[in-house]
């Protein structure tokens, strides 16, 4: 059973890709809280980037851009667990929402390049999804750093938010189904959130209905 779904994840990249975030988004919440879960978040970080490479590697992308932009992640996240420099954790969440916005570019790309569906891009809508959440997330991170206060929740309102926290805004906000119990009270917050809105709308309406058309003319 095991053996058969790994040999299907590394046939389609897509699935496996999804399969991974799916599966950080279970794990993450166990990683937060301490140094040895601080140090498998980065581990499992890794393991993400070289999915993510395996699939702009597929897209028609500059694939040398997102190897540089993986590498330089890679080198920052090490010196971030042995240096606490908070310049240096600002600039490697600005990094990884670039890496994550180029992987959701080439993504797309791959499933726009040619006029049939095949199912490996049915798995990249769904992974195209994680990784734009994803990118939103860091983005708020970024914006965090240097906005202490950006975002506010119900409870510890006066705390900054958790990575947990920042992707669960993410995905609720990309999803449509609304702000839930985290609110952008600074106005560049606010504004990264309409973006995040106005993202998720075009995706659903130009990438995801292309998709499902090709599926049924086919």
């Amino acid at each position: 059973m095991i053996k058969t779904l790994l040999s299907y994840l590394v046939r389609y990249p897509s699935a496996g890709l999804l399969f991974i975030q799916l599966l950080g988004i279970l794990l993450y919440p166990f990683m937060e809280d301490t140094p040895l879960g601080r140090a498998a978040f980065g581990a499992f970080g890794v393991v993400v980037l070289v999915a993510a490479l395996r699939i702009v590697n597929r897209s028609p992308t500059i694939h040398s851009v997102a190897f540089v932009l993986a590498a330089a992640i890679l080198v920052l996240t090490v010196t971030a667990e042995l240096v606490a420099v908070p310049e240096l954790r600002l600039v490697l969440v600005v990094l990884e929402a670039g890496f994550y916005f180029y992987a959701t570019a080439g993504l797309i790309g791959y499933m726009m390049e040619d006029e049939r569906t095949t199912t490996d891009e049915l798995f990249a809508v769904g992974a195209t999804f994680t990784l734009l959440a994803w990118a939103f997330a860091y983005t708020y991170a970024a914006c965090q750093l240097l906005a202490p206060g950006s975002f506010v929740a119900q409870l510890q309102p006066d705390e900054p938010r958790s990575w947990v926290e920042l992707l669960f805004l993410s995905v609720t906000i990309l999803s449509g189904v609304g702000l839930g119990d985290i609110l952008p009270i600074r106005p560049v917050a606010r504004a990264l959130v309409m973006l995040e809105e106005i993202a998720g709308l075009m995706y659903v309406a130009l990438v995801v209905s292309r998709v499902i058309g090709l599926t049924i003319r086919r």
